[in-house]
C-alpha cells in the first residue's frame, strides 16, 4: 500500500523554541520533504519562509520543504492539497501557535478523513530553565503534557548541574511514561520523527536549495567545535517467524515500555485464515491496516524511542509469539480491529507494498 504521509504537530509556549526545533528539521531534513504549516504566521521566524516572501499560498522552497501559513479551520483542506502526489510531500509538520489548544490539533488529524494522513505524534517543547515559572503562568502545561506523545525539552544547557534528572522525573510524574528527548537549541534527530529519505536517491533535477543556500552545515556544532547536547534515539527490530498473539501483542502497544515512541512495520497473527496486519504506533496512538494478499509467515516491527532497553523491548515482544496449542479465533481479533481506522474497515482491507 502506499504509505499514509505522517502529520507531526509541534506545541509549546511562547519561548519554549518551536520555531527552532522547525527551522533545525528544515536545514536538517536528510532529503525528506517537508510540508510545514504554520498556524499563528506573525509570530514565525523562519528564514527560508523570509526569502520565498510571506504568502499564504503554497511555496516550495528548494527540495526540503513546502511552507504555508493558514488559519487552523483550513487544516482539512491543506492537508488534501499537501497529499496531492504531485506534491511529493514525505511528512507534514503542523506548528500550533504558542497559545493554540493541542488537543484540538490532534483531534482534527485523528479524526480527519483524508485516507492519505496519519497521525504523527505530538510533540510538546518545553523550555527547561524556566519550567517551573511556565507552569505558573500556564497551569494548563500539566494537560498539555499528559497529552503529548514526545516531550522536548529544550534548552537543557540552562540547567544547574542535577537538575535534567530531577526535572525528568518531575515530569514523568505528570506524564506516566511520555517519552522525554532533551535537547539544546531545539536540535532533535528526524530520525525519530520519520524516516528520512535515502541519500543515495536523490530527486530528479535536484540542485542546491535556498534553505541549503541559507545554512551553515555547521549547524551542529558551535563555534569552538563541541558538540551540542541532546539525547540520541535508540531503534531495534524484533522479528518472528511464528505467529504472534493479537492480544498480547496490543496489550505490549496499550502499555509500551519506558521510552518507545514510534513502532512500525508488520503483524502475522496466530488465528486461521487471519490478514496480515500493518501496525504503526506514534507515543498512545496505535493504528493496524489488513494488507490484502499479505499472508506471510514473519512478524517484522521497528521500535524507535529515546532511552530505550532494548533488550527488556524484544523479551516483551517475544512474549507475544504464540507457541501454545491453543487455537486462536476471530474473537482473539478483537482488539486489533478496535484500532482499524473507520474508512479501512469499510473499504475493506489495503494492498500490501509498504
Amino acid at each position: 500500500m502506499a504509505e499514509r504521509i505522517p502529520v507531526v504537530i509541534v506545541a509549546g509556549f511562547l519561548g519554549a523554541g518551536k520555531t527552532t526545533l522547525l527551522n533545525d528539521l528544515l536545514h536538517n531534513h536528510r532529503g525528506t520533504r517537508i510540508g510545514v504549516v504554520v498556524n499563528d504566521f506573525g509570530a514565525v521566524n523562519i528564514d527560508a519562509m523570509l526569502v520565498a516572501g510571506q504568502v499564504d499560498a503554497m511555496v516550495s522552497v528548494g527540495s526540503g520543504c513546502v511552507c504555508c501559513a493558514v488559519d487552523v479551520t483550513e487544516l482539512d483542506d491543506l492537508f488534501t492539497r499537501l497529499t496531492d502526489p504531485r506534491a511529493g510531500i514525505d511528512v507534514i509538520v503542523v506548528e500550533a501557535s504558542g497559545l493554540a489548544e493541542p488537543r484540538n490539533l490532534v483531534r482534527m488529524v485523528v479524526g480527519s478523513e483524508n485516507p492519505r494522513i496519519r497521525y504523527g505524534g505530538l510533540l510538546e517543547v518545553v523550555d527547561a530553565a524556566e519550567f517551573s515559572a511556565t507552569r505558573e503562568r500556564h497551569p494548563e502545561l500539566a494537560s498539555h503534557l499528559r497529552l503529548a506523545d514526545l516531550v522536548v525539552l529544550n534548552k537543557v544547557d540552562r540547567l544547574a548541574p542535577g537538575e535534567l534528572d530531577r526535572l525528568r522525573a518531575e515530569i514523568a510524574t505528570i506524564t506516566e511514561g511520555a517519552p522525554v528527548y532533551a535537547t539544546t537549541r531545539g536540535r532533535i534527530d528526524p530520525g525519530l520523527l520519520f524516516d528520512p529519505r535515502d541519500p543515495a536517491a536523490p530527486r530528479p533535477g535536484e540542485q542546491l536549495s535556498l534553505d541549503e543556500l541559507l545554512f551553515d552545515h555547521d549547524h551542529h556544532h558551535d563555534g569552538d567545535g563541541h558538540r551540542h547536547l541532546h539525547d540520541e534515539y535508540t531503534s531495534t527490530v524484533f522479528s518472528s517467524g511464528t505467529p504472534v498473539h493479537p492480544r498480547r501483542l496490543v496489550e505490549f502497544l496499550e502499555d509500551p515500555p519506558p521510552g518507545l515512541f514510534r513502532a512500525k512495520g508488520f503483524a502475522t497473527f496466530a488465528v486461521p485464515g487471519a490478514d496480515r496486519f500493518v501496525v504503526h504506533l506514534v507515543g498512545r496512538a496505535i493504528t493496524f491496516e489488513p494488507v490484502r494478499g499479505g499472508r506471510a509467515p514473519r512478524t517484522e516491527l521497528v521500535l524507535i524511542g529515546t532511552g530505550l532497553d532494548t533488550r527488556a523491548v524484544l523479551d516483551r515482544l517475544g512474549e507475544t509469539v504464540h507457541a501454545g496449542p491453543e487455537p486462536l479465533t476471530e474473537q482473539d481479533l478483537l482488539g486489533v480491529w478496535r484500532y482499524v481506522p473507520e474508512e479501512v474497515t469499510a473499504s475493506s482491507t489495503v494492498t500490501e507494498g509498504m
